[in-house]
């Protein structure tokens, strides 16, 4: 079995034709690292969800 040069070095780089890698990091032509987040068009939109807030007034 042949080294693939995007392996990370831990020799446990599994590595789709895409660039995937089972651990979640993707080949971005240079290196690789974490896929940067797209979201679609829809969820662009959308409103952030609201956090949870104490009810207890402020001092």
């Amino acid at each position: 079995m042949s080294e693939d040069p995007r392996c990370c070095g831990t020799g446990t780089c599994i590595i789709d034709p895409e660039g995937r890698c089972w651990c979640g990091q993707q080949w971005d032509g240079e290196k690789m690292a974490m896929p940067k987040l797209e979201l679609s068009a829809d969820d662009a939109q959308k409103p952030p969800p609201k956090q949870n807030q104490s009810s207890a007034p402020s001092q």
